[in-house]
């Protein structure tokens, strides 16, 4: 195995890891929307029911479409927003204590916007360069 497919599949596998862990938190949220919705953290002043469903976004939504390698870097916005928020503001940026996990998704997240999809991906697959 070259390194371009050492890169590839390391690609492949932090992304089904990061988004495989991150899908049941979503699931859970949509499952307890009314009962997590009065205690839910209100971002930015937007409401609690809204910044619960942003989270769900992130958290449900952008996660199966980073598994899937569909508009890997642009679905990584929202889980690097969501995990900054989880780590800087809900935690207070206790990377060593309760922020850590949240910390982890954050660098993996991050790691992923930067280096792409790779070639295991349906990215790679509908818009492949010619």
């Amino acid at each position: 195995m070259n390194s371009q497919q050492k890169l590839n599949f390391s690609s492949l596998v932090l992304r089904l890891g990061l988004g495989l862990l991150m899908v049941p938190h979503g699931y859970q949220k949509i499952m307890a929307f009314t009962m997590m919705q009065e205690k839910f953290l209100d971002f930015m002043g937007l409401g609690q029911s809204v910044s619960l469903s942003l989270a769900i976004f992130a958290e449900f939504f952008c996660s199966v479409f980073l598994i899937l390698g569909l508009l890997t870097r642009l679905v990584c916005i929202p889980l690097i927003i969501l995990t900054g928020v989880i780590v800087f503001i809900a935690h207070g940026g206790d990377v060593v204590g309760q922020a850590g996990f949240g910390a982890l998704f954050f660098v993996g997240y991050l790691t992923i916007l930067i280096m792409g999809p790779g070639e295991f991906s349906l990215d790679r697959f509908i818009f492949k360069k010619k």
